[in-house]
């Protein structure tokens, strides 16, 4: 407390041991270094780190713990990132296919502010542009295409991590109610790089 001796009864306050007792107990719990403490790791969102970003994962909806692919399989890589083509993936077998993979803070930290941008995202393209560029800043170019047929495709000019498409299939993307969404990943190549080959 600031002024610790105005919270002692007057019948006591000219007793120097008593002073001298809450003096010292007063200074030892100063919680001026634990609010400080509180407001930077848990109450402020933009720096919180481990638990205080859990909480704020859950107050708006998000999980750090990601449900990653652990295969590759056969199949075409724009409708499936990552598909292997023929003679380099396998068959799904039907098995486990994913594991658990956990968000550090920044990519956590990330996710949350994603996600509670769609919790009042006001169902405009610009609105959703900003969103995903919030999401995948360090990334690349995404943004939507709006086909005006009641459609829309999520156009990401980057290949995405496992990560990323766990990110994108987390289901954190808003949509206006009854549009059928696409994804498409069209990664830029530039033309000035050598491949070591011949580009059809």
């Amino acid at each position: 407390m600031l002024n610790v001796e105005a919270t002692i009864q007057a019948q006591f306050a000219n007793s120097p041991s008593l002073g001298t007792i809450i003096e010292g107990f007063n200074q030892a719990i100063d919680p001026a270094v634990l609010i400080d403490g509180w407001y930077e790791n848990v109450w402020n969102p933009k720096t919180a780190t481990g638990w205080g970003l859990d909480v704020w994962g859950r107050i708006v909806g998000v999980s750090r713990v990601l449900r990653v692919s652990k295969a590759d399989y056969f199949g075409f890589s724009q409708g499936v990132p990552g598909a292997q083509t023929f003679g380099n993936g396998v068959f799904y077998n039907g098995g486990a296919v994913t594991s658990n993979y956990i968000l550090s803070d920044d990519a956590f930290r990330r996710l949350i502010f994603a996600k509670a941008a769609a919790n009042i995202w006001d169902g405009t393209i610009p609105s959703l542009n900003a969103i995903l560029m919030s999401l995948f800043a360090d990334r690349g170019l995404c943004y939507i295409s709006d086909k005006e047929n009641m459609t829309m495709t999520f156009v990401f000019e980057f290949s995405p991590s496992p990560v990323d498409v766990s990110i994108i299939a987390s289901g954190i993307l808003p949509r206006p109610s009854g549009v059928r969404t696409a994804y498409i990943f069209t990664p830029y190549i530039d033309k000035n790089t050598d491949f070591g080959g011949d580009i059809l």
